[in-house]
């Protein structure tokens, strides 16, 4: 069964507006927020229909997708509850919302009649550094990877990857990344792929928001850029 977020632990979170840090999934210059949050804005609905019962071993099959052979993620080695997988809401937001519940590792996208799909997420330092709402500006597959100027300075190897480390199965955004803003400044949160398929459902040593290669492709496809996003 789902934990169950309480009203208070929304209420809560959805106030704690932290400035946002320099992180491991930056690409852009640091932006300073105002720390205002926007009035929430509607989300489209998603499709009426969404399949219920879960083929785990198609959902995270190798894929071919835009010229990389992505390999299977050995979902069995995860916990089961970080599994794609349609739970009860727990959220309260309207249908085609965002949720990432920071504390208990799981983004919600918010489906009509009470459920949502869950899925498992693995957050670095970053992933904890940002709260409050804001929307999907803009979204990307294959994405380039920027490291900061303080991940560069920790590991002089990643000099050469100063100017952006070109896509593929070891760039640390993965296949897709979702790029979070807040009105229209860069919160240098990112919702994205991630090679390391055993960081999900645990805390990384650096990054946003991580996902299954295969989580982040199905979830992609199904939320518009302006989609809300509240994180908890």
């Amino acid at each position: 069964m789902p934990n169950v977020l309480s009203r208070r632990t929304f209420l809560i979170g959805t106030s704690l507006l932290g400035a946002a840090a320099v992180s491991a999934c930056t690409q852009t210059p640091s932006t300073a927020l105002n720390g205002t949050l926007p009035k929430p804005i509607r989300p489209a609905p998603p499709p009426e229909s969404e399949v219920h019962e879960m083929n785990y071993a198609e959902s995270y099959a190798a894929v071919e997708d835009g010229g990389y052979a992505l390999p299977a993620v050995p979902y069995q080695q995860v916990d089961r509850k970080f599994w794609r997988q349609i739970v009860d809401d727990p959220t309260g937001e309207p249908a085609g919302t965002i949720v990432v519940n920071t504390q208990e590792k799981f983004l919600y996208w918010v489906l009509k009649n009470g459920k949502a799909m869950r899925y498992g997420v693995g957050l670095g330092r970053a992933g904890y550094d940002w709260k409050g709402r804001a929307v999907v500006q803009w979204k990307r597959k294959w994405p380039t990877w920027t490291p900061p100027d303080s991940m560069i300075k920790r590991d002089p190897k990643l000099e050469k990857w100063r100017h952006g480390m070109p896509p593929g199965l070891t760039n640390p955004l993965g296949s897709r990344a979702l790029y979070i803003f807040q009105n229209g400044e860069d919160t240098l949160y990112r919702i994205h792929g991630s090679p390391e398929w055993r960081s999900i459902g645990k805390s990384a040593s650096a990054g946003c928001v991580r996902m299954f290669n295969q989580d982040v492709m199905h979830l992609y496809e199904r939320v518009p850029s302006k989609t809300p996003l509240v994180v908890v």
